[in-house]
């Protein structure tokens, strides 16, 4: 809970930087991987969030509840959606589906320009999402037993700046 705390606090300070913008505008994304799935059947292809998951899914609403979402990203599984879900309803936001495969990142900065935008992704494709809007080959594929990344990637003017914090409850 402590780590919560500082975290929300470190999220405050970014979202007053934000409020003190002068002409360029300042896009914040934070992107995380869907939380833990059910895995009893391997053959699934769109599991549901089992019981730590959905628990993840709320905590992630609790650590990023200073940040005033303008819009949320989701691929279009049980897994992604429900983890999105707490921090859609809190802002009263439907969760945008996208294609992960098929993102024209040159034109979704543009739509989002000037916002705080969530992206729930996976393992294999966050990692990719990152390396797309800071345009470099920075991040690899997370582990699979892995939950806790959350990236924050701050887009003003031409200068772009990413950050990997690992949050663990």
């Amino acid at each position: 809970m402590k780590k919560i705390i500082i975290f929300s606090l470190l999220l405050i300070t970014m979202a007053t930087l934000q409020a003190q913008e002068s002409v360029e505008k300042t896009t914040t994304y934070f992107l995380i991987r869907h939380a833990e799935k059910v895995r009893e059947n391997p053959a699934d292809k769109n599991p549901d969030l089992n019981e730590r998951g959905f628990q993840r899914a709320e905590n992630w609403k609790k650590v990023l509840q200073h940040v005033s979402f303008d819009a949320i990203y989701s691929t279009n599984y049980k897994r992604t959606l429900n983890t999105a879900e707490p921090i859609a309803k809190k802002f009263n936001l439907e969760p945008i589906v996208y294609n992960p495969s098929k993102v024209d990142f040159d034109l979704f900065q543009l739509e989002n320009e000037g916002k705080n935008v969530l992206i729930v992704g996976h393992s294999n494709t966050i990692p990719q999402f990152v390396n797309g809007l800071i345009h470099q080959q920075k991040y690899q594929e997370m582990d699979d037993a892995e939950f806790s990344h959350l990236y924050i990637i701050t887009v003003k003017g031409n200068v772009i700046s990413d950050l990997l914090l690992y949050i663990d409850f």
